[in-house]
């Protein structure tokens, strides 16, 4: 019986996705649930599993093209086990026949080693043939590792095999790559939020001092107790909450002529990955706890990583947060999230020469930037949200007692 594969359903915001590559082809056997295809949006990757464990029969889109919800991909020959159909795309037939004297059945697809989505990336961005990456995990599985590795190898064989005479200026070449989809769209948000927006930053510095003896002395029963570690974004997190509740036009967003005060807090927490900055958003993070807080942080970041994380984790938020101190900025001016109006720029944490009730004492201090739509938030109001957030975190008591 013939099974049809069609593209998933798409979120409403999502109008099409890119067909990345595919993972089997004509004629190979499938397992049902395995990934027969990559698919990629505007913000996430996502798999096409086979419904069921047969033959691969035929693909009617090739690598590359644009296809929407519902469109037709592949057919699989549900419990079929030789035997290939030949009317798939040239980029994606199948090899010859072997001779009818030597026959040869198809791959199973337990032989295949399987490739994550980071490592798949990794392998798609530099080109690498699949059978030149040895994965090292059980089941010859192949890791972003693995890719990494290939990768810089291969890397080095062409360097080495196209190097310069030695009369030759060394640097000049060029690499033409084109942008993900992921890339092509952070590219556009950001510079619709400047052509719409009226951003303005302002800054404020913070003594982390307080914060920072209070994560010594816990850290260790806090990771006992509830499993995960006791960073310092909690801390931020639950400040900015109390500087939106004290200033809500921080927290709100226009929409046309109209002004949107959101009654909840949605708070974006940016993530870096290899296809670029996604921020996910923590839902009613004022209900969370501290521990709440790190433990999704943890599972957004790891699943940003992998590619496994959903549309619409990405989507909505009232008010973001970035932290470009874990690259070592020491102060930057981060770029709106539209439609929200406010985002908080952390950075690094330096020691620095203070002076504290008239003395010159050395103290950990970071500078803090909140970039802001000034068609919405005064200069007033964002100074004032960002003393409240200083206050909070340079007395964590506050956080606790909700002054």
């Amino acid at each position: 019986m013939s099974v049809e594969i069609r593209v998933p359903q798409l979120p409403e915001s999502v109008a099409d996705a890119t067909l990345v590559a595919w993972r089997k082809q004509p004629g190979q056997s499938v397992a049902r649930d395995e990934n027969l295809a990559d698919l990629e949006t505007d913000k996430v990757m996502l798999e096409v599993p086979a419904p069921t464990s047969g033959v691969l029969r035929e693909i009617k889109v090739a690598d590359g093209s644009t296809v929407k919800s519902g469109e037709l991909l592949a057919i699989i020959e549900d419990g079929a086990a030789t035997g290939a159909s030949t009317s798939a795309p040239a980029s994606a037939a199948s090899p010859p026949p072997a001779p009818a004297t030597a026959p040869k059945a198809p791959p199973a697809a337990a032989e295949v080693p399987r490739t994550g989505p980071a490592a798949r990336r990794v392998i798609e961005e530099n080109s690498l043939a699949p059978g030149t990456v040895v994965g090292t995990a059980p089941r010859r599985r192949v890791t972003k590792a693995d890719a990494l590795q290939a990768a810089a190898v291969e890397a080095a064989a062409v360097e080495a095999a196209a190097a310069p005479p030695s009369t030759a200026r060394p640097g000049r070449g060029e690499k033409r790559v084109p942008m993900t989809r992921l890339r092509a769209r952070i590219a556009e948000r950001l510079v619709q939020a400047q052509l719409s927006q009226a951003l303005l930053t302002t800054f404020n510095e913070v003594d982390l001092g307080a914060v920072q003896e209070l994560r010594a002395r816990y850290k260790e029963s806090f990771e006992a107790e509830h499993g995960v570690k006791l960073g310092l974004m909690s801390f931020f997190i639950k400040a900015a909450i109390e500087g939106l509740k004290r200033y809500p036009v921080v927290n709100a967003s226009v929409e046309n002529n109209d002004i949107v005060y959101h009654e909840y807090f949605d708070i974006g927490v940016a993530v870096s990955t290899e296809r670029g900055l996604m921020v996910p958003v923590l839902r009613d993070a004022d209900l969370l706890s501290f521990a709440a807080i790190e433990e999704r942080i943890a599972q957004f970041a790891t699943r940003a990583r992998s590619g496994s994380i959903t549309l619409e984790e990405l989507t909505g938020g009232t008010f973001s947060i970035t932290n470009g101190g874990i690259f070592g900025s020491l102060m930057s001016t981060p770029i709106v999230n539209a439609p929200q109006s406010a985002i908080l720029g952390m950075h690094k944490i330096q020691d620095r020469a203070m002076v504290v009730k008239g003395q010159v004492t050395i103290r950990p201090m970071m500078y803090l930037a909140l970039t802001y739509d000034h068609r919405l938030i005064d200069g007033r109001e964002a100074v004032q949200f960002l003393v409240a957030v200083k206050e909070c975190l340079e007395d964590p008591g506050r956080l606790l007692l909700g002054v």
